[in-house]
């Protein structure tokens, strides 16, 4: 049986004590996807979305969500990001937009939920600014792509990790 790192020897919920580990470079990206429709994204190319340029706002909301992880997410350590950078891409052939967030830091525990947190972010305000045009609009493939430091070193999201969890 495995032991869980977030409960203490009474299965209490526990902050994992990290000062023992030392202090390296972590990296982490998060992408996802937010499926709108073709007017959407005509109106965003076109900049014409009556709430302003919604990637400008998604981009903030996006670094603040990262800034804000652990206020969020119970038992997550506050971390001293030292970039967050959003990014988005418009693929109208699919009528979707992908969100990245990169999270960088110099400490002692990984970015991963910090990148999570910063794309998620950013895709629930491009939701919100675009609601009136369409409400159906839906996000998907939310997940971590790449992550950089720690004791597992580099890692990547491969295809076959992909196909092992939708097959």
């Amino acid at each position: 049986m495995s032991t869980f790192s977030h409960l203490n020897a009474g299965g209490e919920a526990n902050m994992v004590d990290v000062s023992y580990k030392a202090v390296t470079q972590r990296e982490a990206i998060a992408e996802g996807y937010i499926y709108v429709s073709p007017s959407v994204i005509e109106q965003i190319s076109d900049a014409t979305i009556a709430k302003g340029d919604v990637f400008a706002v998604a981009r903030i909301a996006g670094i603040q969500g990262a800034k804000r992880c652990s206020d969020l997410i119970p038992l997550c350590h506050p971390l001293a990001l030292s970039k967050v950078d959003i990014n988005f891409d418009i693929d109208s052939n699919d009528n979707r937009i992908k969100a990245t967030c990169y999270c960088k830091l110099s400490g002692q525990t990984g970015v991963e939920m910090e990148a999570l947190t910063g794309v998620n972010i950013a895709l629930l305000t491009l939701f919100d600014m675009c609601k009136a045009i369409d409400p159906t609009m839906h996000i998907e493939g939310v997940r971590v792509l790449e992550k950089i430091g720690g004791k597992t070193g580099h890692w990547t999201h491969s295809q076959e990790a992909n196909d092992a969890h939708h097959g």
